[in-house]
């Protein structure tokens, strides 16, 4: 078998982005148990923490809270992952993950109750550190944490995307979508959950064994994480890196961030040295370069820039520098000179690699993954009565870093002339020509008057710089990057398109492209996949006049669906949409698509589904379906392919009215919530098949 290594790409950048889903949850829960253990703390706000005072009751369920995804982290991944990973309907992906993933250990509960000596597991003890047992949903079953929780949510994906959309016949339609996906992994399961229990004891043995390497190889250790860390970070696979030490079971069950919060009341009343306590707390020193390299990197590029540009430079480098600083989010300044100066980022690592491994030496250990904010409320506020000593070192050896940081890029950059921003001829910051298509674009489809979001031409740009939409085969992210697989590589724009427009960089490995957008990029690929959405998109984008929007069904005047005169439609119980007063008496196919449902016997209602997965209901009148069919002649069938204009339902409004029904016919938007960016006109009179009544 021969392994294509664009596949393999394409398939681990979309599973490292779909990981960093539940990831971005974590720092805000981490502050809020750092914040409520502080603020319990009598050292720190006196008598205010004594147990049975209001202030403390208040911090104390804050607290539990808190501790929700730390609590619950497997069940998070294995909720979280298809919606990076399943290519249609990730809402409903993400409920059969959890329901197979349930099932799962329910299956390996059952098998251990029977047999738990046979894999050499004492099923009767309580769950928790040690035992190889944990608690899942309420369920005693191995302690797989998140990996094998991501290994199922993993399985499940792959079901949901063979299996989601395959046509069974009528009798069998229960069984359809996610009934179908699920049973076959409810069977699946089964040998699953087995060959877990088979292989799970010997392999958390091995984790044992690997922890204990990892603490006997001291400073070494620590250097030598640090530095894959970030030199893997052009390739977005650095999460393969940190994750099972930081989430995961690598040096401690849970995870060193977890272990380290619940331990942090221990910690803040002890004067026993932090690396005494928690040694493994030292592979989480990896983000100290976030807070000291990143200032020293940037003063240098900074000073190295041409007197002209240095105000131009200075607005380019203090957002990302304060990014990077309090939030830990580095690559908006590390792309800034990656590709013009791959050297320098190879440097980068490896004093990263050196300020950690010298931290750890002094003693210094903790939760400095992120960025400021995490070593303020996660290490310094709460510890810093019994161990100023060691951050006071930890500041000290951190900007004696800084100033390291600062000569040897200072000097690596003059010496090697290396072109980084304020150092070319060119402007930092240009418009474009695709960003001006991109505007005129936008401007033609939403109005001149209307202010277009940032966000939306940067989603417009790079969509038409890698190839436009026939070239996008699917997308992901993760906290700063667009990850796009495309179908023809050679469609891609250079670097600078990206640039230009706003991005921080560009990574391509085969078909797969990571776009370095910021932390606003879950905005930008919401916007990203809107167009892919929109039929027209890249048409429009290239400035042509080309549109398969959802076109008026019936000629009339429109109104929005929140003032039709029933609150079944009006309180968008049935999806968002529009409703016409029809002035004609045929209502046809608002565009190409597939009969899903025809209202046998009344024949007023009929069900689409269109390519992009728009799902569709037109219904004719209210209450009509009490008249059993009387004026309505039906053309069309369930299962039958249809184009925009091509008739559909026939009706007499007259008879309507007579028989005290309203004629108003209603297009409903069944699955409008996985539509954020849906447009609906509504308030003119619509000609049929003419006028553009929602875009996608």
């Amino acid at each position: 078998m021969v392994i294509n290594k664009d596949v393999v790409m394409q398939n681990v950048q979309c599973f490292g982005g779909a990981m960093f889903t539940p990831v971005i949850l974590f720092s805000f829960f981490g502050i809020m148990v750092s914040l409520s253990i502080i603020f319990k703390n009598p050292d720190i706000v006196g008598s205010l923490a004594d147990k049975g005072s209001l202030w403390y009751a208040v911090w104390y369920v804050i607290e539990q809270g808190a501790w929700t995804v730390f609590a619950q982290m497997p069940l998070l991944f294995a909720l979280s992952l298809p919606i990076g990973l399943a290519k249609k309907n990730q809402a409903r992906a993400c409920m059969e993950a959890f329901v197979i993933y349930v099932v799962f250990n329910y299956f390996v509960s059952g098998i251990l109750t029977l047999a738990g000596p046979f894999f050499g597991v004492d099923y009767s003890l309580n769950a928790g550190g040690g035992t190889g047992l944990a608690m899942i949903a309420n369920i005693k079953t191995l302690d797989i944490g998140m990996l094998g929780a991501i290994l199922i949510s993993g399985i499940t994906v792959w079901l949901h995307n063979r299996l989601f959309d395959v046509d069974l016949p009528d009798y069998l339609g229960i069984f359809k979508g996610s009934s179908l996906v699920v049973a076959a992994g409810f069977f699946l399961m089964l040998p699953v959950a087995y060959f877990f229990c088979l292989i799970w004891p010997g392999i958390q043995h091995a984790i044992g064994t690997f922890q204990e390497f990892l603490k006997a190889s001291d400073a070494i250790g620590v250097w030598l994480y640090t530095f894959c860390e970030r030199i893997l970070i052009p390739t977005g696979l650095h999460h393969f890196i940190y994750t099972p030490f930081i989430f995961g079971p690598a040096i401690v069950d849970g995870g060193i961030q977890q272990y380290w919060l619940q331990h942090l009341q221990d910690f803040a009343t002890s004067s026993h040295s932090l690396k005494e306590m928690f040694p493994g707390a030292g592979f989480s020193l990896h983000g100290s370069s976030k807070i000291f390299g990143i200032p020293g990197i940037a003063l240098a590029i900074y000073a190295t820039a041409k007197p002209a540009k240095k105000k131009a430079v200075a607005g380019l480098l203090i957002p990302a520098t304060i990014t990077a600083v309090v939030c830990g989010i580095t690559e908006p300044l590390e792309f800034t000179f990656l590709f013009v100066a791959p050297v320098l980022f190879l440097v980068h690592a490896l004093l990263a690699a050196t300020l950690a491994a010298t931290l750890f030496m002094f003693g210094v250990v903790g939760s400095f993954g992120g960025g400021l904010i995490d070593a303020v409320v996660q290490n310094w506020v709460p510890l810093f009565k019994y161990h100023s000593t060691t951050y006071i070192i930890q500041i000290v050896v951190g900007l004696s870093f800084t100033a390291i940081y600062f000569f040897v890029f200072r000097y690596l950059i003059l010496k090697n002339d290396y072109k980084t921003p304020g150092r070319t001829d060119e402007d930092e910051k240009l418009y474009s020509k695709a960003e001006y298509k991109a505007k005129k674009a936008l401007e033609g489809k939403m109005g001149e008057n209307v202010k277009i979001d940032e966000r939306d031409l940067k989603a417009a740009v790079f969509l038409e710089a890698l190839g436009g939409k026939n070239n996008i085969k699917d997308v992901t992210n993760c906290a700063t990057r667009l990850r796009v697989t495309v179908v023809d590589d050679a469609l891609v724009k250079s670097v600078s398109t990206f640039t230009k427009a706003g991005a921080h960089g560009l990574v391509k490995n085969g078909h797969a492209i990571q776009v370095i957008v910021g932390l606003s990029v879950p905005q930008i690929r919401e916007r990203f996949e809107a167009l892919l959405q929109d039929k027209m998109a890249e048409d429009v984008i290239s400035g042509t006049e080309k549109s398969t929007m959802l076109k008026a069904f019936v000629s009339g005047k429109v109104i929005p669906i929140t003032q039709v005169p029933d609150e079944m439609f009006s309180q968008k119980m049935m999806g968002d949409g529009v409703a016409v007063y029809p002035q004609t008496e045929l209502v046809t196919a608002p565009a190409d698509g597939e009969i899903t449902m025809v209202m046998e016997g009344s024949g007023h209602a009929v069900g689409m589904r269109l390519e992009s997965g728009v799902e569709l209901l037109i219904h004719i009148g209210l209450d009509t379906v009490k008249m059993e069919g009387r004026g309505f002649q039906v053309k069309v069938k369930a299962g039958q392919k249809v184009k925009a204009g091509e008739e559909l339902v026939k009706f007499d409004k007259n008879l309507i009215e007579q028989e005290g029904y309203s004629s108003l016919v209603i297009l409903a938007v069944t699955n409008s919530t996985e539509y954020p960016f849906m447009k609906l006109s509504a308030g003119m009179t619509a000609k049929v098949n003419e006028t553009v009544i929602a875009t996608f």
